[in-house]
């Protein structure tokens, strides 16, 4: 599978994404390694050029994390492509992600750049696949005198995991080790949610 990376452990967390110019990449790349932190727990990463070939892949996930840069205030056109061929594809089936955990995460050169309008697109998108989604769960900083560039969630996203890159920097030096370090909190936080869902819901199974 070019490009798709799995290890063989109980819980998958697939990332959905799409990277325009690499650096929305380097933010899916960084939510992998923060899902491997959680034993238990398997990373699928994914390009939305890639899906037709895993949506059966997409189906035995526990949980999806979708990114996207954004684009003139939304996600990209090669992403909505892929949340658009999920109508046919899961929800013309059965609604195959019913209950599934989602979360998101999005990049762009701005520090805000209306990314706030993508993280509730993607919310929505999860919404209408009667998912559950995952928010950041980490404080807004670098807000005060005493906060810095170097703290976790600098831009003050709740939703989802949020990156800057510099447009005049390549993948190479942008998004800034802050926003990768957010994305692998939120990839760790997901893999938590999705193992202690999994578990609840086998317990749940047993006779009583």
């Amino acid at each position: 599978m070019d490009n798709v990376t799995t290890t063989r452990t109980s819980t998958r967390i697939a990332i959905v994404f799409h990277s325009g110019f690499g650096h929305t990449r380097r933010q899916a790349e960084a939510i992998e390694a923060g899902v491997r932190k959680v034993e238990g727990a398997e990373a699928l990463l994914l390009p939305v050029e890639e899906v037709d070939r895993h949506w059966d892949d997409l189906e035995a996930a526990q949980a999806i994390i979708f990114g996207t840069p954004t684009y003139m205030g939304a996600a990209s056109a090669a992403f909505k492509s892929f949340a658009e061929a999920s109508s046919r594809s899961v929800m013309a089936r059965g609604y195959l992600w019913k209950d599934k955990l989602a979360a998101g995460f999005t990049n762009s050169g701005a520090r805000s750049g209306d990314k706030l309008a993508t993280l509730i697109q993607l919310t929505l998108f999860a919404a209408q696949h009667g998912m559950h989604w995952i928010n950041l769960d980490l404080p807004p900083a670098n807000s005060s005198a005493q906060g810095s560039e170097a703290d976790l969630n600098r831009l003050g996203f709740w939703l989802g995991a949020a990156a800057q890159s510099n447009t005049d920097e390549g993948p190479d030096t942008a998004p800034p080790e802050s926003d990768l370090a957010t994305a692998r909190h939120l990839g760790k936080r997901v893999a938590e949610a999705a193992l202690q869902f999994a578990r609840g819901r086998d317990a749940a199974l047993l006779p009583a």
